[in-house]
C-alpha cells in the first residue's frame, strides 16, 4: 500500500488548514485543537516525511504546496509556521483561488542571512547539516531550544514542543535533510507582489530564528499585508500565548 500524506481534520465551520515547521509535525498545534475546532474546520498535515508521513518521501517547497493543494479544501485559509510558512507562501502563489488568506508565523520568504537581509546565519545552516548526518535527534532537540530561546516560557515551551514531535513517527533524515535546503536556498521575495489575497504576518519580538526587523522589510515587499508582533514571544508564539494568538486570528479570519 502507498503510504498517504496524513491529515487531521477537527471541528465545524470554514476551513483553516495548518502546516507546521521543520522537524516538527501536526501535533505542535495541538494545544490550539480544542478551541480553534469551535470555530473552524482544522486541517492539521504531517508534512512529506515528517510525523505519519514520515514514510512518503522529501520534496521541494514547490512539491509539498502541489501535494498539500492535492489534498486540501477547495477554498480555505492557509496558516504556515516556520518553515510551514514559506509552503503555504508558496501555496498561495501558485494557487490564489484555492488559498482565500494567508497567514504566516514565525516565517519569511528567505530564511537565510544574505547582505543586508536578516535571517540565520548560513554557518548556523550549515552547522545544523553536519550534525544531521552524526545525530538527527540531537540536532532536532537543539533546533527546539533555539525556537524558544527568549521566550519568558521557554522551559514550558521546549516541553510542549517536544512533547508534540514524540507523540508521532519521527522524522525521516532527507526529509530534515531537504528542510535545510529549503531554510539556506529557497527566496521568494520578488514573488511576493503576486500574493493578492488577505495576508497576515505573526513575528515574535524575541525570535532569534527570524529576527523581527524582517517585518520591516516585508512591509515595503508587501505593502498590502497586515502584521501583528508579539512583543514577549519567540520563535513559537502560539505555544506560549495561546489565547493571544488565537484572538489575533479570529480577528484576521473572515
Amino acid at each position: 500500500m502507498t503510504a498517504k500524506l496524513y491529515w487531521q481534520t477537527e471541528g465545524q465551520g470554514s476551513d483553516l488548514v495548518l502546516i507546521h515547521g521543520w522537524g516538527m509535525n501536526g501535533a505542535a498545534w495541538q494545544q490550539l485543537v480544542p478551541t480553534l475546532a469551535k470555530h473552524y474546520r482544522l486541517h492539521i498535515v504531517d508534512l512529506p516525511g515528517y510525523g505519519h508521513s514520515h514514510e512518503l518521501p522529501a520534496t521541494d517547497v514547490e512539491g509539498m504546496a502541489r501535494q498539500l493543494l492535492d489534498n486540501s479544501p477547495e477554498s480555505a485559509t492557509w496558516l504556515g509556521w516556520s518553515l510551514g510558512g514559506l509552503v503555504a507562501t508558496q501555496a498561495a502563489l501558485l494557487a490564489p483561488e484555492r488559498v482565500n488568506q494567508l497567514i504566516t508565523v514565525a516565517s519569511s520568504p528567505r530564511f537565510a542571512a544574505q547582505h543586508t537581509w536578516r535571517g540565520i546565519k548560513p554557518e548556523v545552516l550549515a552547522d545544523f547539516r553536519r550534525q544531521l548526518d552524526q545525530d538527527f535527534q540531537a540536532t532536532v532537540e537543539r533546533f527546539l531550544a533555539l525556537q524558544a530561546m527568549g521566550s519568558p516560557t521557554a522551559r514550558q515551551d521546549i516541553k510542549r514542543l517536544k512533547e508534540a514531535v514524540l507523540s508521532r513517527p519521527a522524522p525521516n533524515r532527507e526529509a530534515l535533510a531537504m528542510g535545510l535546503k529549503m531554510l539556506e536556498e529557497v527566496d521568494l521575495r520578488d514573488q511576493l507582489e503576486g500574493i493578492t489575497q488577505p495576508w497576515l504576518r505573526i513575528y515574535g519580538r524575541l525570535d532569534g530564528l527570524v529576527p523581527v526587523k524582517i517585518a520591516k522589510a516585508l512591509d515595503d515587499l508587501a505593502p498590502e499585508s497586515q502584521r501583528q508582533i508579539f512583543a514577549s514571544a519567540s520563535h513559537a508564539p502560539f505555544i506560549s500565548h495561546p489565547d493571544e494568538f488565537i484572538q489575533v486570528l479570529k480577528g484576521f479570519i473572515r
